[in-house]
């Protein structure tokens, strides 16, 4: 497979495309480098640094190099952000991306991932979030992808393209062999801030909210590990290859975890406990989203390999150890 990858020296893009190269894959990667770290871009992978809505830049090369396929991680990712610049996240997430697709749409490219969120999904009505639940996002990133899903969806009707959208639930954890891990000065992921304080890069974390509608008070949220979900892309990939139909699909585990069980797991394994504090909520936070991931793993028969909560913040704590 030849695959054109956005958003490569990101978390989740730079697993991907690790996995990609691990099967033999031929792999383009256009960051701009604005929020990803280039040292996580694999040597392998050819790196073209480049806004993706500069569209002589981007037809140049989709003219020039005839992809199979293309996989959209780019994108900016803090709810808290786009509570603030709520049009710097319309204009990054929908509109630059959407100029961007229009251009690998219209010279070739018919086949598309695109990696969502559940936080379309808002405050879900059920324990466990089917992909054909309610949509209802809460903040403006939640609503830049969603705008974005939608898109892909009427387009793929326009131009006959293949695609597969992919609502991530809690990404975690970092590559078995610490290639590549989360890097962010301004992280609001909580595995990332409780690995900054068991390193000592922060004194204590602070828990938003145990005032939530929960067994415990703090809210409740589905962590995947990030090499589970590079999985699920190879396998997406591969059914989009074989021209399989587009679908949607939830990426978790169907297990939920409490902020406050994640910290009292994280104190299982480390030497020295972990400092918390209780603060206000945080604006746009729900109180519980969980998978329901059966669609995929049945549709697939697909099973995870590290669903497991010490794995996830064993391999966490080992990337931040590595960053040090």
């Amino acid at each position: 497979m030849k695959v054109l990858l956005t958003g490569g020296a990101g978390y989740i893009g730079s697993h991907v495309c690790n996995s990609l190269l691990d099967i033999g894959c031929d792999v383009t990667v256009i960051d701009s480098l604005v929020t990803g770290n280039k040292n996580l871009i694999p040597k392998k992978a050819k790196l073209i640094i480049s806004d993706i809505a500069d569209i002589k830049k981007i037809e140049s090369l989709i003219t020039k190099e005839k992809f199979d396929m293309v996989m959209h991680f780019a994108g900016l990712v803090r709810v808290d952000e786009s509570l603030k610049e709520p049009e710097k996240y319309h204009k990054f997430n929908f509109e630059k991306a959407k100029t961007f697709l229009n251009v690998c749409f219209k010279n070739g490219i018919d086949k598309v991932i695109f990696s969502s969120t559940a936080s379309v999904y808002g405050n879900p009505r059920r324990e466990k979030v089917l992909e054909s639940d309610p949509l209802n996002p809460l903040n403006p990133y939640a609503d830049s992808k969603l705008k974005l899903e939608n898109f892909i969806k009427v387009e793929s009707e326009k131009f006959n393209i293949q695609y597969i959208i992919l609502r991530y639930f809690n990404v975690a954890g970092a590559d078995e062999k610490l290639r590549c891990g989360l890097v962010s000065k301004y992280s609001s992921h909580l595995i990332k801030i409780a690995c900054e304080v068991a390193v000592g890069k922060r004194e204590k974390i602070i828990i938003n909210g145990n005032d939530y509608d929960t067994f415990d008070g703090t809210p409740i949220r589905d962590f995947i590990h990030v090499s589970d979900l590079a999985d699920i892309h190879i396998v997406s990939a591969k059914h989009l290859i074989n021209n399989g139909k587009s679908d949607i699909f939830n990426c978790g585990y169907g297990k939920g975890y409490s902020v406050r069980e994640v910290i009292e797991n994280f104190n299982q394994i480390l030497t020295k406990k972990i400092n918390f504090e209780i603060g206000p909520r945080r604006d746009g936070d729900c109180k519980m989203v969980v998978a329901n991931p059966e669609k995929f793993n049945k549709f697939f028969a697909w099973k995870p390999k590290f669903n497991n909560m010490e794995y996830i913040l064993k391999t966490a704590v080992d990337w931040e150890k590595k960053i040090k």
